[in-house]
């Protein structure tokens, strides 16, 4: 169970309240550092899993707070980049990405029940949605420059493409749920 996989998912949740504390530090630093965090957090998520994978060290522990520890990371920021930049431009992303976390977790919490979950496993879709949803996400942390680059706008268009990625990724797990969601699978069953 305290493998290094573990370990380093449990660091990401961890280093949550921590990018929170940078990221309102009021200094010329403070967009470096708090994007560095989330870096950091952001990595933690590639590498537990090819670890755990690399390993053969997956665990129900490590499957259970990976997504947990995902979903957080994302949410916090979020909310954090909406508090510090309230436009409707970075509302309408953020919503549909929350909104669809929101939708997706409780898909497979239910998929779980009926005995169906590997019908709404991660797919590649969801790993290239995540990918990009971190850049994003970490050049928006940024807000300004970058080695002389603006990076907000890159940030933000990043982000519209993860949230486009996003619905995208959760109509496929809708489509591929839709017959234990409609009650096709249980007649099936009968017949």
């Amino acid at each position: 169970m305290w493998n290094l996989p573990n370990i380093l998912t449990l660091l990401r949740i961890a280093l949550i309240p921590v990018f929170v504390v940078v990221f309102y530090i009021e200094a010329w630093w403070t967009p470096y550092a708090a994007a560095a965090v989330f870096g950091i957090a952001a990595l933690t998520d590639w590498l537990d899993g090819y670890l755990a994978r690399r390993w053969a060290q997956t665990s129900p522990l490590g499957a259970f707070l990976d997504p947990v520890a995902d979903k957080l990371m994302v949410a916090v920021a979020l909310v954090v980049l909406m508090q510090a930049d309230p436009r409707i431009l970075l509302a309408l992303p953020v919503m549909v990405i929350i909104g669809r976390e929101i939708t997706v977790s409780a898909l497979r919490e239910w998929m779980a029940e009926v005995g169906a979950r590997a019908t709404v496993a991660v797919s590649q879709l969801g790993k290239i949605k995540t990918t990009v949803q971190m850049i994003s996400i970490t050049l928006l942390i940024l807000r300004d420059s970058l080695l002389g680059f603006w990076v907000y706008p890159l940030g933000l268009a990043l982000l519209y493409i993860a949230a486009i990625l996003t619905l995208w990724s959760m109509v496929v797990y809708l489509i591929a749920a839709w017959p234990s969601l409609s009650g096709q699978t249980a007649m099936n069953t009968r017949k």
